[in-house]
């Protein structure tokens, strides 16, 4: 991994660079300032540099798509704002959340701005074919309402006795898997891919987001807090019906502090070891590596290429990353 690690280094260095000249703190300040607030937190700009490579791989330079991947990374944070706030979460990424900072109106406001510079700055790719450029607004614009979807989705399950593991797998997918697959279809759409190459790198980046949503359930049990930047087991004190919980559920499992908001510690680490006796979250372990070889198949329909190795290889990081 420590090639990949590099690469992604690099590329996310383009993309840090390029948010300081496409979004920069302007008046009125704060509310810049509390845009930027997690986007300048760093991390390792996955989605990003995913529309990076995927120009890259069917020979396109990725360096005239930049702007493009901002604005991926741009619509990631947005949701985060939000999410935080729906959630009532109090750090992320080690930070006070927006809310938290900023109060939540102004919370509400940074999300919708960095929503909005999104597809500004995407337009700022130069050199595009019109149509293509529509096309890929018009694929952002769907991206955005799925995600709002998945969330919806992700909220109404919260209220549900019982959920279905397909009925789950849908919901990661409008939540967080069509923001990879989007990255996939609009960085090699932009540089002129076929409409094979541009499908089959959508599809790549679904389904290795939907793993990657998996391997996020597990680490929110498993993970320690210092690792996470927030508490271990929130799913748990939430009542998350995520894939874990889905499975247990099946099993008949009963974890006293589901959807227990003031759980302590102890009663945590308790219900983490009824779920591993349990087999259910090595069951989600096994699903997401399931989902990454669907998604390295369908990257059969490009030549090979070392951009190609770095997506096998980046697939492969979403599910055995530890953070």
């Amino acid at each position: 991994m420590a090639i990949l690690d590099e690469e992604l280094r690099r590329r996310a260095g383009m993309i840090s660079g390029a948010i300081e000249e496409l979004l920069p703190v302007v008046h009125p300040r704060e509310l810049y300032s509390a845009g930027r607030h997690l986007v300048d937190a760093g991390g390792k700009r996955l989605r990003p540099c995913m529309l990076l490579l995927a120009a890259e791989a069917v020979g396109g330079d990725p360096k005239a798509v930049v702007p493009a991947a901002v604005s991926i990374e741009l619509v990631h944070n947005f949701t985060l704002i939000h999410d935080d706030i729906m959630d009532n979460a109090a750090t992320r990424r080690g930070r006070p959340a927006v809310h938290v900072k900023w109060d939540e109106a102004g919370a509400i406001l940074a999300g919708d701005t960095l929503y909005s510079k999104a597809f500004e700055i995407l337009t700022a790719v130069g050199g595009v074919d019109p149509q293509d450029m529509v096309a890929s607004v018009a694929m952002l614009a769907r991206t955005c309402a799925a995600i709002c979807e998945g969330q919806w989705l992700d909220m109404e399950f919260e209220r549900r006795e019982r959920v279905t593991e397909e009925e789950y797998l849908e919901m990661v997918e409008k939540k967080t898997a069509v923001l990879y697959g989007a990255a996939g279809w609009i960085g090699s759409r932009l540089v002129g891919a076929s409409d094979e190459e541009v499908e089959g790198l959508e599809r790549f980046g679904r389904l290795v987001g939907m793993a990657f949503q998996i391997q996020d359930d597990v680490l929110d049990l498993t993970a320690p807090a210092e690792i996470l930047g927030k508490p271990r087991g929130g799913d748990l004190a939430e009542g998350k019906k995520t894939l874990i919980m889905i499975d247990a559920i099946s099993k008949g499992v009963d974890i006293p502090i589901f959807a227990k908001k003031n759980a302590s510690t102890e009663e945590i680490e308790a219900a983490l070891a009824i779920l591993r006796a349990s087999g259910s979250i090595d069951y989600a372990r096994k699903r997401a590596v399931r989902l990454v070889e669907e998604g390295k198949g369908a990257l059969g329909v490009l030549a090979d290429s070392e951009a190609k190795s770095l997506l096998m290889k980046l697939s492969d990081y979403m599910i055995s990353r530890s953070y």
